[in-house]
């Protein structure tokens, strides 16, 4: 018996590149939306802290330096990074993070918690939504009843 060698067959340089190029294409993408951010931050409205946040993502997604920043950021001040890390998923939670946030800055600004506005905004929509969602469900019941 003999025994034959054979050279494994070397892997192509040519997805690596691409994947490089791939990167640095997102990376370049991310760094222009945050100029755009900053651009249209001045404006009336929150217009350029989503496109920021939306551009930060972008660029920690593809960028490996970027994330060991973040990693340092994250362990020297967790609670401003969590939200990120929200956004980050594969399944973002959006609007529970905007509205987090959202409660976050009114609680810094309005100190008397008479004056806030936001939870009782939340308390009101809730109560319309489950009335909508009781008046859906006794709807379709007696929709139900009426077809038999």
């Amino acid at each position: 018996m003999s025994l034959v060698l054979t050279s494994l067959p070397q892997p192509s340089r040519r997805p690596a590149s691409k994947n490089r190029m791939r990167r640095l294409a997102m990376m370049t993408l991310g760094v222009f939306i945050i100029l755009v951010g900053i651009i249209i931050s001045p404006l009336p409205g929150p217009g350029g802290i989503p496109v920021i946040t939306l551009g930060l993502i972008v660029v920690l997604r593809h960028s490996y330096w970027a994330k060991r920043q973040f990693i340092k950021a994250q362990r020297a001040k967790p609670k401003w990074v969590y939200p990120f890390r929200r956004l980050m998923r594969k399944n973002p939670e959006i609007a529970p993070v905007f509205w987090q946030q959202a409660l976050r800055v009114e609680k810094m600004v309005v100190r008397s918690k008479r004056h806030r506005a936001l939870p009782r905004m939340r308390r009101r929509i809730r109560c319309m939504y489950r009335r909508a969602m009781r008046n859906r469900t006794r709807g379709l019941r007696t929709a139900r009843k009426r077809h038999f």
